[in-house]
Parts: structure tokens; sequence; C-alpha cells
């Protein structure tokens, strides 16, 4: 009945969420939001086909991830085993337009990109009878009735991969249990990032049976082999040798606070560069402004202006270059933490050495930044006065900024191995794995064990 009510709800918001898609291309602007509107109501058999046709892929793994953050972290899987299980086709979908670049930028024709359908019943099972995946890879915390449903009245199996649940996002489900309790049944595994978040799974009445702990694949990352190639002829264009910050990931109504640290640093460091990268494409623009209405000098990284010693903040407006810009940088702050919104990954500045600091919002990466803050790698900035006067004390100390680089590094030596855990419980779920013929155990994960690898 939870499940009719939230069907019939969803049919009555779809022209809001239409109407909600016209407004992003037309006003912010995003106008990839006009495109591709069938992919999202369902109707990508001729995608499929033409993938049949063209790489002869019948047999299909989806996994659904919403945005940029969420296809980076299940890049190494998906790479995975599309390299290891060649006979197995992969459709990645998304949420988002950004998501969507980043996943052709990743992958290109190696595996099928869609957007994900909207979860109501029609779209859904379009998308299923095309596609019919022996197995379906949720990302951290995309659950979705209706996905999850059809998903298992289809028969596929169901794994939940890297799988986090915040304090706030338990608090949410316990509201909707009626509607949440028994989408989570149907789930057949969680591959939980820690401890905690699986506690607060059985919390929603999720058994010893469907999870495990099998840290977090984020550890997992890899720096590409070009990067400091790319890296040394950026460093050309910005002239001198500069105390160097970036504001990564910034949302909404946090550029504000980022500016007034700014402010503080260079009453110290007069010739400070912050290198500024807004979390959205469409905020580019709003953001080059703000700055510039405080007397500013901004160059984009799409223009092929110098930084010249006279500009205070470099806009880094592209996609997939984060990594460059945080090498660029001499201390690295991640955004979407100084407002509520729970924080970005803070292990791509930690991979390179950079000392990470981050706002109080961090349920997105909660576990991860303990873990950071414990080992001295991460600092937690209450207020945009107290993130100026930390930049301001990191700057001035080389051997500080040293020891919590090479903290974070440590840290993601440690944890490593999420990666492996994940694709052996994938084989495990796939028709003629070793499960599938009563063998339940393959390496050190066991389905239904419930076991605590080292993730904690």
């Amino acid at each position: 009945m939870n499940r009719t009510i939230y069907n019939l709800a969803f049919y009555l918001l779809l022209p809001l969420i239409v109407l909600r898609l016209l407004w992003r291309a037309l006003f912010l602007p995003a106008p990839a939001y006009a495109r591709r509107w069938g992919e999202r109501l369902g109707f990508v058999a001729d995608v499929a086909e033409s993938r049949r046709r063209q790489f002869g892929e019948t047999q299909w793994i989806w996994v659904h991830a919403a945005s940029v953050g969420e296809s980076v972290a299940i890049a190494p899987l998906v790479h995975k085993i599309r390299s290891e299980l060649p006979g197995w086709g992969v459709v990645v979908t998304t949420m988002t337009p950004t998501g969507s670049e980043r996943v052709f930028e990743m992958f290109g024709d190696n595996v099928c990109h869609v957007y994900a359908p909207y979860d109501y019943r029609g779209a859904v099972t379009r998308f299923l009878k095309a596609f019919h995946p022996a197995l379906v890879i949720l990302v951290e915390t995309e659950l979705w009735p209706n996905l999850v449903h059809y998903s298992k009245q289809s028969g596929a199996r169901l794994l939940v991969a890297n799988a986090r649940l915040s304090e706030k996002s338990f608090r949410g489900y316990e509201k909707f249990s009626a509607l949440g309790k028994p989408m989570l049944q149907k789930i057949d595994l969680i591959a939980a990032q820690g401890a905690s978040d699986a506690e607060r799974f059985k919390g929603l009445g999720v058994s010893e049976e469907q999870l495990e702990i099998t840290g977090s694949i984020k550890f997992d990352i890899t720096l590409p082999s070009d990067l400091q190639q790319r890296v040394a002829n950026f460093r050309q264009r910005i002239e001198g040798n500069r105390p160097i910050w970036i504001a990564a990931s910034t949302r909404e109504g946090e550029d504000e606070k980022v500016l007034l640290a700014h402010k503080q640093v260079r009453e110290h460091f007069p010739d400070a560069l912050l290198i500024l990268v807004p979390r959205h494409p469409e905020r580019f623009s709003s953001a080059e402004k703000l700055f510039q209405s405080s007397q500013m000098n901004v160059v984009r990284r799409s223009s092929s202006q110098a930084v010249s010693r006279d500009v205070d903040v470099f806009l880094g407006d592209s996609m997939g270059e984060l990594l460059l810009y945080y090498s660029l940088a001499d201390i690295a702050f991640v955004g979407g933490s100084l407002v509520d919104t729970g924080c970005q990954n803070v292990l791509e500045p930690a991979a390179l050495a950079k000392p990470v600091l981050v706002g109080p919002s961090q349920y997105n990466f909660q576990v991860i930044c303990e873990r950071l803050e414990s080992c001295g790698a991460l600092v937690t900035v209450d207020t945009a006065e107290v993130l100026g006067k930390k930049l301001i004390t990191l700057f001035q100390d080389e051997a500080v900024r040293q020891q919590m680089g090479d903290a974070g590094k440590q840290a993601i030596a440690d944890n490593r191995g999420a990666l492996s855990r994940l694709f052996r419980l994938v084989e495990n779920f796939l028709p003629g794995s070793d499960e599938e013929s009563g063998d339940e155990e393959k390496g050190d994960v066991k389905k239904g064990s419930g076991s605590h690898v080292r993730s904690e």
C-alpha cells in the first residue's frame, strides 16, 4: 500500500520534475538538462540493441551512480569488471549531466551509458526490459523503491556497493520506514563502508546475512600516470612561486565564506592565490562575479590568460581536472562542508599528500574524515574565520604541512583493499559463479557471514 501511494505521488510530481529540468536548462543555465529525456523515462531499448549489434553484449550488469562523486568512486570496480569479466556488458547510469560527462570521460565506449530511469513503474520496467541485468549494483545510497522492487521482480540480484548511511539519512529512512524497510529487505547484500554504517542499516531492519563490511572503495584511489606531467605543464601558466590554496567542490552559499577566508590569508600573504572550483558548472559565472565584486582579479581555466602575480583567484571552470587543481595547491579545503551538504571527497587531496581542511558538515564522508583526522591528516574548521586562521598557520609552517600530507598518504595505503573484496562479491552474484554452484566463500569475503574486515 505504501509503495502504491509512493507511485501515485511520483506520477503527480512528474510534471513538476519535467518543469524543473526545463528551469535548470533555461535559467541556470545548464542546457544539458533539456536533452535525452527519453532515457530518463526508460526508453533505452534502441541503445541496448545498438550495443548488442556493435559489441555483441547480451549479458548485463547495471551500475547506478547518482553523479560525479559516485561515478568516480565506482570507476575502479567497473574497470575491473570489464577487464576480468569480458563476457559481461556494463550499463552505467547517472542522474546528472555532469555525472554523464564524467562517465564518458572515464570509460568512453567501454561501457554503455544512459541516464537512470525516473523511479516510477513505467520508466523502470522499460529500462529493465531493454537490458534485463543479472546484477544491479547501487552505489553508496542510491536506493529507490521501484528500482529495487522491479529489479528484484525481474530476477536480478541486488548489491549496494560502498554503502554508507549517515545519521541524518538513517533518521530520514526511519520516518518512512513503512516504505524503506520492505525495500531494504529485497536487497541481496549491502557492502558497507564501515561498522557504523552497518549498525545503522541493522537499525532499519537489515539482517546480519544481508551485510558485509568491505571498507570504502575510495581508499583504492589510483592517480593518473600523466598527472605530474600535466601539473608541470600547467605550472608554467602561474607566474612566481606563490602560496596557493584550493577551495574545491564548493556549494551555493559557501563561496562567500571562502571569500572571507581568502581576504584573511591575503592580509598575511598578499601574493596568495586561491584556486576556486565550484561543485556545479552552472555556478561558475556567479562565483566569478562574487569575487570580482570584492575587487579581486579572477582568471578562468578556460581562458588563455596567464595567472600573473596580480591575479587573486584562479577559477577552475572545467570538469575532470580536480586532481590537477589539487596538485597545484599547497593546502586543500574540501567544500560542501561549511554548508550543510555533507562535504565532498577528502581522499583525493590526501592521496596527493596535501593537508586537508574541511568544515563541520561531513556526513557524506564521516568515517573517512574521522580516520584522517585521527591520524593528523585532516583538520575540521567550523567557520570562515577559523578556516582563514588555519590557512595562515599552515602557510607559515612547511613542516606541519608535510606531516599532514604524509599522514594522509599513509592512511590511504593502510586502508586499501575494498576493490578486491567488492569484485569477489560481484563474481559470486553472477550466474555460474562459485556461490551459485554451492561454494559460498571466495577469497576473504563470505556472503552472509556478517564478517567485519579491517575498515574501522
